[in-house]
Formats: structure tokens, sequence, C-alpha cells
């Protein structure tokens, strides 16, 4: 997802560790590469390679705890001051003059008894207040760094497929439903959105050059509405289809029996979901309500979906 809204902080402290499970001790510089801090106990072939915790959600702590903390107590590779890491969301990026990292996850699971903060005061922010990474671009860090915080934009495009809208003989419904319930997707689940919509006849040709142009420019997710049931017209699902590196066909079997057993005419979908390229495109009936009640099923799965197309194994 493309990179914008970039905030600075300062690195505090950079801190080592070769055993897990144990607080590291800061050191003046650390080496990171493809599997993460050289010399790390932590580095290897996974998507938490490095931590981070921000120098605030220590000193609060320590605050509340009667006492002081030092820097790598909580395990974390990187310490940081002035930016709030509590933001954050898997696939922004933290940049350095020399190194890249990709935040992969928020917390994570407690190891109770396994974690020396835990083992001293019977609990640990890490889990819920540290940050976890993999490196795209390794190098030399130090504390004084500079470290900027760039956040990822979802880039979204909406067709609606309908000769009559394109024509002008009515209203669009159905795509401004679909733009305003990403919107609040977005919003909730903490990611900047760009989203973009359009009118299309029921044309493959006009369909299939849209698509080509969303995978080729790396929109990351098309949604259509329209053109998905089976009058002479209807053609989106097979122009998908046939552009389709992979198809994802549970979700939309799920959502055609589930609703189907309450409008037997939902069966007749024959909406698609599928992959070009690193591009989600999910195909949606042209109402109102279908696009309601596609997308609360989608959005269920979407984060994981776009997980998944970046290389990361959330399992």
């Amino acid at each position: 997802m493309t990179m914008e809204n970039a905030s600075e902080g300062i690195i505090v402290s950079v801190n080592l560790s070769n055993q897990k499970g144990t607080s590291k001790t800061p050191v003046s510089q650390i080496e990171l590469n493809e599997k993460g801090v050289a010399g790390d106990a932590h580095a290897g072939n996974w998507h938490r390679q490095v931590s981070l915790m921000a120098s605030e959600s220590i000193e609060r702590f320590g605050k509340t705890k009667g006492r002081t903390f030092s820097w790598g107590d909580f395990a974390e590779n990187i310490t940081t001051r002035g930016l709030d890491l509590s933001t954050l969301a898997p696939l922004d990026r933290l940049i350095t003059t020399t190194i890249e990292l990709e935040v992969t996850q928020i917390g994570k699971k407690c190891h109770g008894g396994g974690c020396a903060i835990y083992q001293e005061v019977g609990e640990c922010i890490m889990p819920r207040e540290g940050i976890f990474c993999r490196v795209l671009r390794g190098g030399i860090l130090r504390g004084g760094d500079t470290i900027t915080l760039r956040r990822r934009t979802l880039h979204c495009r909406v067709i609606t497929l309908s000769d009559r809208a394109f024509a002008g003989m009515y209203q669009d419904r159905s795509g401004p439903r679909v733009c305003a319930l990403l919107e609040a997707f977005c919003e909730q689940a903490g990611w900047q959105a760009r989203i973009e919509s359009g009118v299309l006849p029921d044309d493959a040709e006009h369909l299939t050059a849209a698509l080509i142009a969303a995978r080729d420019t790396g929109e990351h997710l098309v949604i259509t509405t329209g053109g998905t049931g089976i009058g002479p017209r209807d053609i989106t699902p097979e122009v998908v289809a046939r552009l389709a590196d992979k198809e994802i066909p549970g979700i939309m079997e799920y959502i055609r029996l589930t609703t189907g057993a309450r409008k037997p005419n939902a069966l007749l979908s024959r909406s698609v979901a599928a992959v070009l390229g690193n591009t989600l495109v999910y195909t949606l009936p042209g109402s109102e309500n279908a696009v309601e009640e596609y997308l609360s099923e989608i959005t269920k799965t979407l984060p994981h979906a776009l997980y998944m197309i970046n290389g990361l194994d959330m399992h």
C-alpha cells in the first residue's frame, strides 16, 4: 500500500539479547539484515524479526508499578520516543537513513512465566503495546537516529457495471454505497484509504481495460457492483475469471448460501472473488441491499487477505 502521512521520532536506545525470554541489553549500535538484528535471539526467517517499544509506554508503566525500567527490559530491540506506536497497523513502515522496517504485528501472546518482566511484577506491556517488524532494508542503527513513520494508504477502486447508469438513465446507488461502507471499514480498522469510483457499461472490453489498469498501477482492492446475474449483458464474473491469477471461491459461496437461505433469488448470483497480480477483486450484485450483505462478510477476511498478498503469514 502506498506510503503517506509521515511523522518523525527519535531512537533512544538499541538493544540486544542472545537468549529468548530475557531482557535485552542496550548497545551502541545494531546491524539489521534480512533475518532481523544480527546476533539477536529473535532474528530469523519469520515476521517478528525486530521488536519496538515506545519509551513513553515504558515510563508510564513504570509509574504504575512504582519502579524504573531500563531500555531493553521489555525485550525490545528498538526503543523510540516521539512516535505514537499505538496508532500503527500492519504494513506501516518505519524508516531511517539506513534501514526500512515493515510493521507485521501489533502485540503478541504473553509468555507469562517465561517473561522476565512478568516474573518480577506480574504484568508486561509488550503483549499489548509492543510492535513487531520485518526488515525490508538492512543497515546500521544507533541511538539518536531519527526514525520516520510512514502510514500505508489502501488504494481502492469501485466500479459500477450498468448500461442504464452509464447512459444517465438512472442514478447509480450501489457504487456510492460501496464507497461509504469501505470508508467506514477503513476508519474502524485504522487504515488510511483512497477510494476512487466510476460507472462503466456492461461491456467486457471496458471492464477488462479497467481491471488491467488497476492491476498494473498497483491498486490494492477493486470492488465491482452489477453484472453478476444471468441476464444477456451480465459479463462481470467471466471477465474477472479470465484475468485472475488466483480465484477465491469460498467467500462468495458462503455468502450465496447464507443469503440464499433467506432470499432464494440470491442463489442466482454468480459473484466471484479473485487475485489479479497483487490486486484483490470482488464482484458484487448491483443492489444496495446486496452490497451491504456481501461487504459485511468480505470485510471480515479483508485484512488477512491483504496481509497474505503482501507475504505476511499471520497464522
